[in-house]
């Protein structure tokens, strides 16, 4: 199974504002969600999710900057190559502005109205556990539709 990272930027403590990207292309294209992509080879984890955030959307993150949230597992049995272990991030600290780019276009939400409805179905279970400070792993395996969770399992670490 593939590795990946996610990376959202909050502002606040409890978080009361979280970036997201709007995908413009590609694989979630039409979607909210953090910013992030494949490790590439000889790369740490904590250096893939620095890389991606800056490719994305032009912001420098130290990676002793990111926190480590949570790990997520997503099974696609109608897709198996989107199979894929996420390795999630907040941020609080970081250099630069938001810019739209290529791929993604940089949105600022409020904590208390994130637009769950336009982004992966599995983000409304675990995304409001680690904006309140939670540390999680969790699996979640997708219906043939690839857009609808059929099973989620979340255990705090």
């Amino acid at each position: 199974m593939q590795d990946a990272t996610l990376v959202f930027l909050v502002r606040g403590n409890p978080p009361t504002q979280i970036l997201l990207g709007m995908k413009k292309k590609g694989f979630a294209q039409g979607k909210y969600n953090g910013f992030g992509g494949k490790i590439e080879a000889s790369e740490t984890i904590q250096a893939a999710a620095a890389r991606e955030l800056r490719e994305e959307c032009g912001i420098q993150v130290d990676v002793n900057d990111l926190t480590r949230v949570a790990r997520l597992e997503f099974l696609f049995p109608a897709q198996p190559d989107w199979n894929q272990i996420v390795h999630a991030f907040l941020a609080e600290h970081w250099r630069g502005e938001p810019v739209e780019t290529d791929e993604m276009r940089p949105v600022w939400f409020n904590t208390n109205s994130i637009p769950y409805g336009k982004m992966w179905d599995d983000d409304i279970y675990w995304l409001p556990l680690i904006l309140r400070g939670k540390h999680i792993t969790a699996t979640f395996a997708y219906k043939s539709d690839n857009e609808t969770v059929g099973e989620a399992r979340i255990a705090a670490i």
